[in-house]
């Protein structure tokens, strides 16, 4: 499975962006996708995912203004985020998790991983 992200970009505070992933292989819908950030000097965290059935789970820090869906079709998940805060500045990564059932916020618990987006809000 190969993942390749996108849509990241420089945004003043309270703007928006919306990321994007695309991923290889045909079976795609039965995956759960999440998205992590990492920013400088910091661990990498959960942000949001959603599972194969379209249940999804936020993170507090990004509850209410971030919203993550998929096209199966297009083999795509995004991530669309609004009211953009500083501290929401980091390299955004897609992941996938190929058991697809349940949604977990550990990282560890993913199986491939696309190159990153770098995202900057600037106050």
């Amino acid at each position: 499975v190969q993942l390749q992200a996108s849509g990241g970009g420089l945004v003043q505070a309270g703007g928006s962006l919306r990321l994007s992933c695309a991923a290889s292989g045909r079976t795609f819908s039965m995956y759960t996708m999440g998205w992590f950030r990492q920013a400088p000097g910091k661990e990498r965290e959960f942000v949001t995912a959603i599972s194969r059935s379209g249940r999804t789970y936020y993170a507090d820090s990004v509850k209410g203004r971030f919203t993550i869906s998929r096209d199966n079709a297009k083999n795509t998940v995004y991530l669309q985020m609004n009211s953009l805060k500083p501290e929401d500045t980091a390299v955004y990564y897609c992941a996938a998790d190929l058991s697809g059932g349940l949604i977990y916020s550990d990282y560890h618990r993913y199986d491939y991983w696309g190159q990153g987006t770098l995202v900057t809000v600037s106050s």
